[in-house]
Order: structure tokens, then sequence, then C-alpha cells
């Protein structure tokens, strides 16, 4: 008998020990590890809130508060249409992690703190909460901005704003529908499915049910394509007015729960399979005898209901700058902490040129974000207002419009790990998206800057006003400014058709313009140089990772 073979065991250790990966990116402070952001809140007047922004920077930056925004992107909102016994309940069930984050968010005034305290940096502070708050998990921000977003629309009628405008600025967060509830979330219906932008195309009846007119109440019968967070407590909508109190397209407060208790009319068709905004319902709707009270003047919807949408493209402008913060802190964080060729990928010289160049577009989107809030403050005089028309505008059509590259290329620094669930940039490729659809996509916020050119020249001189700030202090950026005047100059002698078909080259300027400008006067000087040299200059580059030579890397990433 011969003797057996000694048998070599492995040692199962050795293929699970998890070496050469980046540690979790949790229990940070996202507030005061975003330098950007500090210094645009204390430059535009909003050092008062500091303290509750470091709160919100521990909070949204915690390991939990991040596990809940992974949950609620993951286990998706689901359409209750029935109770178990049959009875028409039009519901959409949540993930408690989602109903966690929206009442942290509303609990620290991500919504309506500017309209509750109003004072200088108003807008500010509520701009960098509603920012952290995004930046972690973005699809509770769109009940969050439209709540925000209503009461300049509500204020124009003001026996309805006396009942639902307390409602709007509590800081108390509660799911269930309820007559008798102290706090509301908001929530808006515009678009219709023969429609689209073309609002003015719609369908949706409204009858009044007694005299009519601003205040009274309605009946409501049509379909709305989209309608986001349908188990808001209210619903602003457009429907066309009939009868002796007024004609025409007009805006409507649409509750779910009548006084008496009862729901109204208002059947959750569908929820929509969304690209991203995963978190977040959004909704086909059938209005039939609905009950709604006109908000405004009769045919006067679009002008009433025009406040709100103001106020949410703001918050467009804010969600993508906050996306485009999580994308460059999740990069840096992995290629700091990862090796690879014998060195961190933060230290190898392409990787390091491709994070640079991330953090330049995030810089100068938060500039651009944080100083359009400074001019939404009730203290803006009326250049100041003219400015925030057009500019407002202007960001929202580029800045938002960066933002999906901007996530991918984030996310390819991940490599594999970037690709999967696992890691919040899959997540964020998918957000960046809705930012610059919602509110009017390219083409409907092009012709928004030409009609606000032609009715609104004094918004023309204000944001010219604002730009030439910077002139003498970059000879690139004047070539710019200057070429900027002649295209504004030929855009209003060309014909409507050809205006429109120039208005989207104009506007890419302006919003350039806009930010070097910016970054030119608040910025380190390594930051505005090489951003202006890589999207001003001969040799400008929109593809991340081809930053001109001598441009100080270090330097702009030290801020990231």
């Amino acid at each position: 008998m011969t003797q057996s073979a000694t048998h070599i065991h492995p040692q199962p250790h050795l293929t699970h020990e998890v070496f050469n990966q980046s540690a979790p990116r949790v229990d940070v402070n996202e507030y005061e590890l975003d330098t950007v952001l500090t210094e645009a809140v204390a430059r535009h007047d909003g050092a008062w809130g500091d303290a509750e922004l470091r709160e919100i920077g521990a909070l949204v930056g915690s390991e939990s508060f991040k596990y809940d925004a992974h949950l609620a992107n993951t286990i998706t909102p689901v359409l209750r249409t029935f109770d178990r016994w049959g009875h028409r309940i039009d519901e959409v069930e949540y993930h408690p992690a989602y109903h966690r984050i929206i009442s942290e968010s509303i609990a620290h005034g991500a919504h309506t703190r500017c309209w509750a305290d109003p004072q200088p940096g108003s807008h500010v502070v509520r701009a960098a909460a509603f920012m952290l708050f995004g930046q972690i998990e973005p699809g509770h921000a769109c009940p969050v901005s439209m709540t925000h977003a209503v009461i300049p629309s509500l204020e124009l009628q003001p026996d309805v704003a006396a009942n639902w405008v307390p409602k709007a600025l509590s800081r108390s967060y509660s799911p269930e529908l309820s007559a008798t509830k102290e706090s509301a979330i908001f929530g808006m219906s515009m678009t219709e499915k023969q429609g689209g932008s073309d609002v003015r195309a719609n369908t949706t009846v409204a009858v009044p049910a007694g005299t009519g007119g601003p205040g009274a109440e309605y009946l409501l019968t049509g379909h709305k394509w989209f309608c986001s967070a349908p188990m808001s407590d209210a619903f602003l909508v457009l429907a066309q007015a009939q009868g002796a109190g007024g004609e025409g397209l007009s805006c409507f407060l649409l509750p779910r729960i009548l006084p008496d208790g009862t729901r109204n009319v208002f059947r959750i068709q569908r929820l929509k399979d969304k690209l991203g905004n995963k978190s977040n319902a959004s909704s086909e709707i059938e209005l039939d005898g609905t009950v709604a009270v006109m908000i405004g003047e009769p045919g006067r919807g679009v002008r009433t209901i025009i406040e709100m949408v103001a106020q949410t493209r703001l918050d467009c402008v804010l969600g993508s700058a906050a996306g485009m913060r999580q994308a460059v802190a999740e990069a840096a964080w992995h290629a700091r902490h990862r090796a690879a060729f014998g060195a961190t990928l933060a230290d190898q010289p392409a990787m390091t040129a491709v994070l640079a160049d991330l953090a330049l577009e995030s810089e100068a989107a938060t500039t651009t974000a944080i100083r359009l809030a400074r001019a939404h403050d009730e203290d803006a005089d009326p250049q100041e207002r003219a400015f925030r028309r057009l500019a407002t505008a202007v960001a929202k059509y580029w800045i938002c419009k960066r933002g999906p590259h901007h996530a991918y290329e984030a996310l390819e620094c991940l490599g594999g790990n970037g690709y999967t669930e696992d890691f919040p940039l899959a997540m964020r490729y998918r957000e960046q998206p809705v930012m610059a659809v919602w509110e009017g996509s390219g083409n409907v916020i092009a012709l928004d800057v030409l009609r606000a050119m032609t009715r609104e020249p004094e918004s023309v001189a204000a944001f010219d006003a604002e730009v030439s700030l910077a002139r003498g202090a970059d000879r690139t950026l004047d070539a710019h400014l200057d070429r900027l005047r002649e295209q504004l100059g030929e855009l209003s002698r060309l014909t409507p058709a050809d205006a429109q078909r120039r208005a989207r080259s104009t506007v890419e300027s302006m919003a350039l313009a806009l930010e070097a400008s910016l970054l030119v006067r608040h910025s380190p000087s390594a930051v505005a140089d090489a951003f202006i040299a890589s999207r001003l200059g001969p040799d400008r580059s929109f593809e991340y990772g081809a930053l001109p030579g001598g441009a100080d890397l270090a330097a702009i990433l030290e801020r990231h």
C-alpha cells in the first residue's frame, strides 16, 4: 500500500481579502468639506445660516442617511389603486427611507425657509440646504422644490393663501392624506398628452360650481400626462375655464382631500417608468368633476403659475450643481484611495487632469447657482430682478445640460464600480437629465431667453452689467464678452426663424460669460485661469481632462 500523496490546501482567506478598494465615503460633513459652497454662502450674505448648514452637512454625510438614499432609490414607489376591500384609494406607497429623508429635509427648511424668514441671504441659505439634501438623495427634492416654489403663486390669491401658505411653511411632515393636517406638500401638473410644453393646447376643462372667478370653486375634467409627487396634499394645475366668471387657460389649486374629509377625484392611471428620479413617483392622472379653486385671474393661468416655474427653474440649477458636487466628491475620494501602476489614481497625471476639469465645472456651477439664489431675495432692486429674469434661464439651459456628461465622466473615474448600482454615481448619471428636461428642455429655455430679450430688454442690459464686472482681468474673457455683445446685437436684427436657429449658441456664450465672470471675481486665479483657457480659449474643449498646459491642477483639486 503506497503512502497517500500530501494534499496542499489553499488558504481561503487569501482570495477573500479586500485590498486596494476605497473606504466607504460616509460620516463626513458634506457642508464643511465643500469649500466652494461655504465660501459662496458667506459671500452672499448667508453666514447667519452657517450653524444649521453644518448640521445638515453632518446629517446628509452620515452612513445612515446615505443608506436611506440607497434604499429609496432601489425599493421604489408602488401604486395602490384599490385597497383590499375594493375601494378606490389612488395612493402611492413609498419605502420608509423616503419618508425619513423628506421629513429631515422639511424639518431643516429646505422647502420654504426663505419665505418664512425673509432677510438678505434667505434664498442663499435655503438654496444651500436644498443642495445638500439633493446632493445625496435627489428624488425627494422634487416635492420639496414644488412646495418652495408654490408660495409666490398662492400669494396672488390672498384668500386661498391664508389657509394654505401656513401649511406650506410648516417644518413638520406627515405622509398621510388628511384635511386636518397643519402641514402640506405641494405638487404641480401642467402638461397633457397632446401638448407637452405647449400648455395653451391643454384640453382639461374647468366648469364653475357657482358664479366662478378668482377664489371660486370649479369642477375639473381632463387628463394630465405628468403629475409628479402624486401623494402631495395639493397641486397647482392648468385648465380651460368656462362660464360667466371668465374663460381661458387658468390656474387652479386642487386638494387631494376636501374640507369635509372626503377624497377628491384624483385617479392615478399609472406611475411613469422613468430613466432616473426613481425615489420620486411621477404619474398620469385623470380628473373627473374634481374640485379645485381658481388662483389668479381667469385666462391668466400661465402668468399665475409662471411664478412657480421661475422658482423651480432655479432649483433645477441648484439640483444640477448639487449633482456635480456629488460626482466630484465621489470620484476624487475613489481616486485618492485606490492605486494603480505604482501610485494612487489621484496622482496619475491623466486622472489628475480629469478630476481637476470635473472640479472646474462643479465650481462654476455652484458659484453661479448661489449668485442666482441671492438675486431672488426680497431686497433685490430692479436691476437685480432684471438680471435674474435672464440669468436664471441662461443658467438653467447650460448648467443642467452639462450635468449628464459630467456625471458620466465622474462615473468612469470609478471604473467598473461606477457602473454598478452599489455606488451612487450610477444613480446620479440617471438623475441628471431630469434637470435639463423639467421646467423646459433645451429648446424651450433657449426660446424663453429670446422672449425675455424682446419683451424685457432691460434684462439684457442687467446681464451685460453683471458679466462686465470682470472686464480687464483677463484678455480672453474680454474678447469673449466683446463677441457676446456682437452676438446679442446680431440676434436682435434676425428674423424670428433665424433667431431661433441661433438661440442655443448665444445662450451658451452667455452662460460661459457669466460663469467665467463669477470665477474671475470670486475664485482663486488657478481656477479662473484654467476655466477661461479651457472653455473660452483657442484650444477650448468640452471633453473633460483636456486642460491646457500650465493649469495648476493641484490648486484646483485642493478646493474639492
